[in-house]
């Protein structure tokens, strides 16, 4: 998975401004998938060379012009080929993971911070994505896949959560 494909999924389902497309990261892609303007808008670029996406400029009333960006048949044609391929195995980075890896190595009150600052991280994070999963589903926002993403993300915030918490408590 690239950030590519992320976007011609996005664009798959309507036309979208660069912010736009941020904004969908922030809202839906948060827990597993982060995109900054400065990856988004080189990337737009890239694939509006490939022919995989089109822009159209829109004036807007007293601000710059917006740039529109819609999937191509070739970007539709790209994006199916992403979809019936496997996923690839996912990869994990964590600084987090890291410390406590060698946190033996780190004395006691140093490491419990660690816990206790990520003990409150992740419930900051899960009930952000839990009140997202509301409000998304409350107004029928989502389809049944991405309401199973969401789920699944507060499910590995919650093991997350209560295995630290043990952590913390022995």
């Amino acid at each position: 998975m690239n950030i590519q494909d992320v976007i011609l999924g996005i664009l798959s389902e309507k036309p979208h401004s660069g912010y736009d497309i941020k904004r969908h990261f922030e809202e839906y892609f948060s827990f597993f998938f982060d995109a900054s303007f400065g990856t988004i808008y080189p990337t737009l670029s890239k694939m509006e060379k490939l022919g995989l996406i089109s822009r159209e400029a829109v004036r807007q009333e007293g601000k710059p012009d917006k740039n529109l960006f819609t999937i191509t048949p070739d970007g539709e044609q790209h994006f199916q080929k992403y979809l019936r391929q496997p996923a690839e195995k996912e990869v994990l980075r964590s600084d987090f993971l890291m410390h406590l890896y060698f946190g033996d190595m780190a004395d006691e009150e140093t490491m419990q911070t660690l816990l206790r600052e990520a003990l409150r991280a992740k419930q900051e994070m899960y009930d952000d994505l839990e009140h997202k999963l509301q409000e998304l589903d409350k107004i029928g926002k989502l389809t049944p896949s991405q309401k199973l993403c969401i789920e699944l993300g507060l499910v590995q915030y919650d093991a997350f959560i209560r295995r630290v918490q043990s952590a913390l408590e022995s």
